[in-house]
């Protein structure tokens, strides 16, 4: 399947004044996303790391469509959405428990060689590792 799915839950300490998730949450649960997948790939964050290199956002997009309240269970999903030469878009959805849209969004991020702290460019083995959960867009 194209897409990683995963679980959360909205706890009072992601309850803003407005009574609802507070938008800084969803980036925190983008990342969470964005470890399952690297994992799921096979790039455990630990592994790559030690391999001299390290994940970098350099964008974050997020458009809310429905509040999530205390309590709520979110159904998050991540997929590749772009692979290019040094970088990757993901993108990710985040229904409520009735499986309403609460919120999509989309990060692009790249590897950097950790100490030159220059993009490192996918290889054609990472390449064929995301490509399990590469869904472009039509057009």
């Amino acid at each position: 399947m194209p897409k990683l799915d995963y679980k959360l839950t909205a706890y009072p300490f992601h309850i803003d004044a407005m009574g609802h998730v507070n938008n800084t949450v969803y980036i925190q649960w983008m990342e969470i996303g964005r470890v399952h997948l690297l994992a799921a790939v096979g790039l455990p964050m630990s592994q790559i790391m030690q391999q001299g290199f390290g994940p970098v956002l350099v964008d974050t997009r997020i458009s809310y469509k429905k509040p999530l309240f205390l309590g709520d269970t979110i159904a998050a999903s991540i997929w590749v959405s772009k692979l290019k030469g040094a970088s990757a878009e993901m993108s990710f959805e985040f229904r409520n428990q009735h499986n309403e849209v609460a919120a999509v969004g989309t990060q692009r991020g790249l590897f950097v060689n950790l100490s030159t702290q220059k993009p490192r460019r996918i290889d054609p083995e990472d390449r064929e590792r995301f490509s399990s959960y590469l869904i472009e867009p039509a057009g």
